[in-house]
């Protein structure tokens, strides 16, 4: 009972979670767990009617997040699907803006299956509908509820394979790989005998697979081309093969590859070249190669770009130039045998609307060739049928493990290994420089600030053209607007377990959160809300424009606007514990930033976060940067920090707010408050009240320093003197004299 129970316990924890008529109609209640992994009988009754089971227990389940997607799936004793409930993910596809409801429709596709078929192979896999924005989360539930299934019946727990699983259960010899076998072989060879593996479509064989779906909308979208052109020519191999890996990585690769591997572990080389890039740009974005994946048998694995590293040529002799060579390491809790077929799988997406795509799958299978691998003799089968039950899963473990022998570190090569951030950031060194540029233009602005305020038409356009660089390269092009959920990220890694190589993997976002940091110490939030958020600059670019074709422009009272600054803090704070609680929620929450829906997406996305973008961008019409007083939660976990600031770069007169107000009254986010100092939390250093401060025909205290001045000029220059009577007499350049009062009398025009 006890071992009963603890098959059950992932599978118990979600079934509560679902009636059972949800997953096998006519069901009205759950029987005892059988089996481990648990699948649980449902019942109408005291009749059996079908089972139900969670996939992740029996299929390979993890999607962007990093975590297993995990669905309870109900099907009939003879193997054919009759539902499906996501009970719990951690994917973040309503940050994307994509409802799960949508997603998991997409995967309902699959309810009525006859996976008894499939994994007879008398029928194709069925397949889920793509759905945009959310590709790799729906392929990982179809796979995983395909192959769960398909595992189950060739197990005999299911359908009708168990007569055929129990009569293959025969002693068959063990098989490893040789590591003495082989050398070092040129490419032409390494193709022809196997070692090098290929896949060649031309664009007429992708036009005509999309035709031959049945799908009008994709075949009305051809691929561009001449019928012959290549759209994609891919070559795999099994690199942790010693000849192979010392014949495409050359003695260095190879011997720094071998430093990295644990016992038993794999890598795969990938090249590819044509029309069609085999990574896509979904590893950027998302951190997960989208468009091949590994299978084999019912275990299937998607690359992330921790497992990646970029080569840029293949060492053997003869290999042609490849313009994406990819190295991926397979995790080592991925279970894997070499010697045994496995299968490359290339996903192929054709857009067809505007949300919209179409995809199919080719296969590149590679089996390792013989001269690899030595076989030694089974064990007799009266010594495999006498090992206790108990003992299987550890047989099974160690079978695993003892695959491929441990492949031997070679000393010096170790630490010469290039982390995988610098990889990325090596590839990504076009947008990196313009992001140093950009912010090192920035730089030079806040230092040389007073020089470029005494010339304020000059420092307007400065300013706007800075903001819409931001809005469209930073935003639109390069998608790096930050967000709340950015900081709630941040915090949750120092709580469980802080990694720089994480971070340092989005270069853009890396750049602009150390700059923030630096921009902290000196100016506080203000270089990031009024200079660095592309959010921001959209929406002072629309009230630029709003006050050029006259839209009336509104002052909220102080007394309000002083009430109404705190909500953004309250916002944050309410995510932050939110984030303690559950971070997926938190990152639900967060949607109050419209920045995903106006940036990111670019206002593709369901209506109601398009209104309420459009909303907060409308408001900002009227006051200017609305949203950015607030509601920004981000905004508000830059302000806090902010406080620790370690210099003042904003000059004040004696007389600001006592008794000049004009500073106050013009600010363009109410930021100076009335006795005349700057809430540096609200600043968005925008400099305005630095322009007034050198202005000496707006600024009260200038005024009259250019009064005394001139006056004083005046009396002081021969060539204005008369010929008169007194000391005091000018003349002007009408030729009129004038006759000043004494110094001492001149008195100032009031402030």
């Amino acid at each position: 009972m006890l071992g009963e129970a603890c098959a059950a316990g992932r599978l118990g924890e979600y079934l509560g979670k679902a009636e059972p008529a949800e997953l096998v109609a006519g069901a009205n209640r759950f029987g005892p767990p059988q089996g481990d992994p648990a699948i649980v009988p449902a019942l109408k009754d005291d009749q059996v009617i079908g089972f139900v089971y969670l996939n992740s227990d029996f299929a390979n389940a993890t999607g962007y997040s990093g975590k297993p997607i995990h669905l309870l799936v109900g099907i009939t004793p003879k193997g054919v699907v009759t539902g499906l409930k996501m009970v719990e993910h951690k994917e973040p596809i309503v940050l994307l803006g994509i409802p799960e409801k949508r997603v998991v429709d997409a995967v309902n596709k699959l309810i009525g299956a006859d996976m008894d078929r499939v994994a007879r192979g008398t029928a194709p896999a069925p397949q889920v509908d793509i759905v945009s924005g959310a590709t790799v989360t729906v392929l990982v539930m179809g796979d995983s509820i395909v192959r769960s299934a398909t595992k189950l019946i060739k197990g005999g727990r299911l359908g009708g394979q168990g007569g055929v699983a129990a009569a293959s259960a025969v002693p068959q010899a063990k098989k490893t790989i040789d590591p003495g076998k082989g050398e070092v072989r040129d490419w032409e060879t390494l193709v022809g005998d196997g070692s090098v593996r290929r896949l060649v479509l031309s664009v007429d064989d992708i036009n005509k697979a999309f035709e031959k779906t049945g799908n009008a909308a994709a075949a009305a979208h051809p691929e561009e081309g001449e019928p012959d052109d290549t759209f994609i020519d891919l070559y795999v191999a099994d690199v942790a093969v010693p000849a192979i890996g010392r014949s495409l990585l050359g003695d260095d690769g190879y011997n720094r590859l071998a430093g990295r591997l644990k016992p038993g572990q794999q890598a795969i080389v990938v090249a590819g070249v044509g029309h069609y890039s085999f990574k896509g740009a979904a590893y950027v974005r998302g951190g997960i190669f989208d468009r091949v994946e590994l299978i084999q048998d019912s275990n299937s694995i998607r690359f992330r770009d921790r497992d990646h590293t970029r080569l840029g040529s293949l060492e053997a002799e003869g290999a042609p130039h490849f313009p994406e060579i990819a190295l991926f390491v397979l995790p080592p809790e991925f279970t894997f045998d070499p010697t045994e077929p496995w299968v490359l799988q290339l996903l192929v997406q054709r857009v067809v609307g505007a949300k919209d795509k179409a995809w199919l799958t080719f296969d590149l299978g590679y089996t390792l060739p013989d001269g690899y691998i030595k076989r030694e003799p089974a064990a007799p089968a009266q010594q495999q049928a006498a090992a206790p039950s108990g003992s299987s899963a550890s047989s099974a473990s160690s079978k695993s493990s003892a695959a491929t022998p441990p492949l031997q570190p070679a000393t010096g090569f170790a630490a010469e290994d290039e982390p995988l951030w610098m990889q990325i950031w090596r590839g990504d060194v076009v947008k990196i420089s313009t992001t140093v540029a950009a912010l090192g233009v920035l730089t030079l602005i806040f230092f040389f600030q007073n020089a470029l305020v005494r010339r304020p038409r000059f420092y307007a356009w400065v300013r706007r053209g800075y903001l819409l660089f931001i809005l469209v390269w930073l935003g639109w092009y390069a998608n790096a607007q930050l967000s709340v959920v950015n900081v709630l990220t941040f915090a949750n890694s120092l709580l469980s377990g802080f990694s720089w190589e994480y971070f340092l993997s989005a270069p853009l976002v890396f750049l602009l959160w150390a700059s923030i940091a630096a921009g902290l110490l000196f100016w506080g939030r203000g270089p990031f809300c009024g200079w660095l958020c592309p959010f921001g600059a959209l929406q002072e670019l629309l009230n630029n424009v709003a006050q050029a074709v006259k839209i009336p422009q509104y002052r909220l009272p102080w007394g309000l606007h002083e009430r109404l600054w705190p909500i953004k803090y309250i916002i944050f704070l309410g995510l932050f514990g939110m984030s303690l609680y559950s971070t997926a929620f938190a990152e639900q929450l967060a949607e109050v930033e419209p920045f995903k829906t106006a940036i990111v997406l670019k206002f593709a996305r369901e209506w109601p976060y398009v209104i309420y973008a459009l909303t907060t961008l409308s408001a900002g019409l009227f006051v200017e940067r609305f949203f950015c007083r607030y509601m920004c939660p981000l905004g508000a976990a830059l302000a806090i920090p902010g406080r620790v600031r370690m210099f003042e770069w904003l000059r004040r007169w004696p007389e600001c707010g006592t008794p000049c107000q004009r500073c106050a009254k013009e600010c363009p986010v109410q930021a100076i408050h009335p006795e005349g100092h700057i809430n540096v939390n609200e600043c968005i250093y925008c400099m305005h009240c630095q322009e007034l401060y050198f202005d000496d025909h707006r600024c009260p205290h200038m005024i009259q320093v250019r009064l005394k001045r001139e006056k004083r000029d005046a009396l002081s220059s021969p060539s204005m003197r008369s010929g008169g009577k007194g000391p005091n007499t000018i003349i002007t350049a009408g030729g009129k004299p004038i006759n000043l009062p004494p110094v001492g009398a001149i008195t100032p025009p009031a402030t």
